[in-house]
């Protein structure tokens, strides 16, 4: 068997943490390790976390990241798996996520699932991230509209490895490591809707609804992850 990371980054997730532990926690095949890098909350998150006696789980507390994107990178250093699951603190997870998934890490070096999206009271506001966003595979089509959701993404260590450290300037950290799939790797967009995706006023990111960004911001972006990928690629500089 695989060992199984799965890696979390909070900040202020006192009113779902709970829940998706739990989803995390029983899923059918279990996980082997949960790493949590909480971003310096003010609230109840940390002492949600402490209150689970769960040996599987490692709290990387007193960070002041200020940024989910170095935040996750702080889990994402923290993994031993072959395997690594990105998760966000306010989602669920269906309970054959890990096992689906694995098996297609079988075959494919990274993977994302669909999702359905749920508002905070758990009430389905759209029935597939795909339709909604269009999604699937490509660099050009990836890059134009991202659909590599973090929370729906696993992958192994090979690309794990390619993808640490992050570049600076990336737009966001899920779309730097599918992008860094696209040149090191097979992807698969699995058909399967396997996390309940949770968007509400809080959310870091604005995936899966209308973007909060300018016009020349999204373009800032996209030159900024261009710059990287070729830096980290053609340039053979390991750190940007």
């Amino acid at each position: 068997m695989i060992y199984i990371s799965v890696c979390i980054a909070t900040y202020n997730g006192e009113k779902f943490i709970a829940e998706q532990l739990e989803s995390i926690l029983s899923q059918e095949l279990p996980v082997d390790e949960i790493i949590i890098s909480d971003d310096s909350s003010t609230d109840r998150t940390v002492e949600i976390i402490k209150s689970y006696s769960d040996f599987r789980i490692t709290l990387l507390e007193n960070n002041n990241f200020r940024s989910p994107i170095f935040n996750f990178e702080n889990a994402l250093k923290h993994a031993t798996g072959a395997v690594v699951f990105l998760s966000d603190q306010d989602d669920i997870w269906s309970p054959s996520k890990v096992r689906v998934m694995s098996e297609y890490l079988r075959h494919y070096d990274l993977v994302i699932s669909d999702a359905s999206l749920i508002d905070s009271s758990c009430c389905v506001v759209e029935d597939s991230f795909y339709k909604l966003r269009n999604s699937g595979p490509g660099f050009l089509k990836n890059l134009y509209k991202n659909s590599y959701l973090g929370c729906c993404m696993a992958f192994n260590k090979n690309i794990l490895d390619k993808s640490l450290p992050f570049p600076v300037n990336i737009p966001m950290h899920d779309m730097w490591l599918g992008m860094i799939a696209n040149f090191s790797g097979k992807t698969l967009f699995c058909k399967e809707k396997l996390v309940y995706y949770r968007r509400h006023s809080s959310n870091a990111s604005p995936t899966g609804g209308k973007s909060c960004y300018k016009f020349i911001d999204m373009i800032a972006f996209r030159y900024n992850l261009l710059t990287a990928l070729i830096k980290r690629y053609f340039l053979n500089k390991p750190r940007i």
